[in-house]
């Protein structure tokens, strides 16, 4: 799985309408004619500037997870990784997305579709845990 990464741009802000009213997968309601609430995705989204980024996925190791090909990543590298956490990994030169596993002592890479083994985390690896993921934006298809 190979991963592009990209800084936010922390000068800039979109604010997108909001509507207070739940969305219901029915009738439209009356009030959205209404809505006033703006939203801007970077402060939503972001909670540590200066050590966040995003990633767009390139692979298919995760997928079982709900991670796509294409989807995009909010990794903030300022969280402390936790067991079973998603994470961008740095191992032997290349990033790589999976979900981190602590066990007896060991660290294990675990992908989350059946073709791909879970990688152990050896001594003479080099590895780093990168930064964990926030948030994924998918695209619908």
């Amino acid at each position: 799985m190979k991963i592009d990464l990209y800084q936010p741009q922390e000068d800039s802000s979109i604010k997108i309408s909001v509507s207070d009213t739940p969305v219901h997968a029915g009738f439209p309601s009356p009030a959205d004619d209404f809505i006033e609430n703006r939203l801007d995705l970077n402060r939503a989204l972001i909670k540590n500037p200066s050590s966040t980024f995003y990633a767009r996925v390139k692979g298919y190791s995760m997928v079982d997870d709900g991670v796509d090909e294409g989807d995009l990543l909010v990794i903030d590298k300022s969280l402390n990784p936790y067991n079973n956490c998603l994470a961008v990994c740095f191992l032997d030169g290349e990033f790589t997305l999976k979900r981190v596993k602590k066990e007896s002592g060991c660290i294990w890479l675990v992908p989350a579709n059946e073709k791909f083994k879970p990688i152990k985390v050896e001594k003479d690896n080099e590895f780093i845990i990168w930064g964990v993921v926030t948030y994924i934006i998918k695209r619908v298809k």
